[in-house]
């Protein structure tokens, strides 16, 4: 309800806020705190995400040109770099990572009826990673290079809504595969991956899931061709085949069929080898169906370039995983006003948008369609009239 309140406030009101307080409550975030609490935190770093802050002293200049607003945005306790800074270092990531999972089961259920452009019933997940470049004698618990820091955000995404359902935050060195083991798969639902992912010992584990995996071939696959099928060559389908391992190790690692499936593109000129599980459903649904993880490196050039994930407020690792998940938090947020509200603009436009009206006071709506109330004709103003 508007009533006069600023935007901030009305945003904030789409936060589960009892959900919120059983995460602090779960790692202590408030023990021996009476003034800076969690929820001002949380507070605080939205703002940074939302209007696109650089650094921890220019968030709290900005909060303190706007102190007459403060309190009725929610933000409580006083403000100042080093508390904020202090609260950063010292308070568990862990409250931030178990409230966007929360978030993000209610975008996830807001969006369950939503098209990728695929027609399929099950759930459809992309796994991919991305590296963010740090400074080695800044960050020195992320080794990656001999003079060079890294961290890896391992992402996967929901395709219905791009919504990220897993996110695990590890140093530059961390191999790729190794992050399958952490994932709970659903049984049958479909997991879509690059070729780095090529583990067969941890690829059968979605057959013993009952869970399925479109995944591009490597190029020396040693296989033997147990059948083939008939396909429409116009499609771009080149071959649809049913194979068993052949190599030594492979064959051992994953012993059952697997179906191997060749498209050529038209457009990138490029052919495309893939291998799945599923040996059912249909060529060209397979060959859809990896062309959607191009959406996972959309949504990882989105938050880099929308989101203060690059340049960090702190330098230790709590500080760093802190603000990665109240970014998180703060995508998924939008993600859920944008379905609320049935806006048509995409998720930058409403960050745009709300980076310059956090502290009016108008309508959420309204200040997000950008419908102004328009003046009554016949009366512009009251000056009265001289001459009739």
């Amino acid at each position: 309800m508007h009533a006069g309140r600023v935007v901030f406030s009305q945003l904030m009101d789409g936060v589960p806020w009892y959900e919120f307080n059983q995460c602090v409550r779960r790692y202590q975030g408030n023990y021996r705190v009476s003034r800076f609490r969690c929820r001002d935190q949380f507070l605080c770093m939205a703002f940074g995400q939302l209007t696109f802050r650089e650094s921890l002293r220019d968030t709290v200049t900005c909060l303190r040109a706007m102190e007459p607003k403060l309190y009725h945005a929610g933000i409580r306790g006083a403000i100042s770099r080093s508390t904020l800074s202090d609260a950063n270092e010292r308070r568990d990531w862990r409250i931030y990572a178990e409230f966007a999972s929360v978030l993000i089961a209610i975008a996830r259920r807001l969006y369950a009826d939503e098209s990728f452009g695929v027609e399929l019933d099950q759930t459809a997940y992309v796994f991919d990673s991305t590296t963010i470049d740090l400074c080695l004698s800044l960050f020195p618990w992320a080794p990656f290079r001999k003079r060079k820091a890294a961290i890896k955000l391992h992402t996967l995404m929901d395709l219905r809504g791009c919504i990220p359902c897993f996110i695990r935050v590890s140093h530059g060195k961390t191999n790729d595969k190794v992050v399958l083991d952490e994932l709970i798969l659903e049984p049958g639902s479909f997991y879509i991956m690059d070729r780095g992912y090529i583990d067969f010992a941890r690829l059968f584990a979605f057959n013993r899931a009952s869970a399925f995996f479109v995944i591009r071939s490597c190029r020396n696959l040693d296989y033997r061709r147990l059948a083939s099928r008939s396909i429409d060559k116009s499609t771009g389908l080149r071959s649809d085949q049913t194979i068993v391992l052949r190599g030594p190790r492979s064959s051992q690692r994953y012993s059952e069929p697997l179906r191997r499936v060749s498209f050529f593109d038209d457009e990138a000129r490029v052919r495309y080898v893939f291998l799945t599980n599923n040996l059912n459903l249909d060529a060209l649904t397979i060959a859809q169906l990896y062309k959607c993880r191009w959406q996972v490196e959309l949504f990882f050039k989105w938050i880099k370039q929308n989101l203060r994930i690059k340049a960090f407020y702190g330098t230790s690792e709590n500080a760093v995983k802190t603000q990665i998940w109240i970014a998180i938090s703060v995508y998924v947020l939008v993600a859920i006003l944008k379905k609320q509200l049935n806006l048509t603009h995409s998720l930058g436009e409403i960050l745009q948008i709300l980076s310059i009206t956090l502290f009016e006071k108008e309508p959420l709506a309204q200040a997000l369609s950008g419908n102004q109330e328009k003046p009554i004709e016949g009366h512009p103003d009251n000056q009265l009239k001289l001459f009739e």
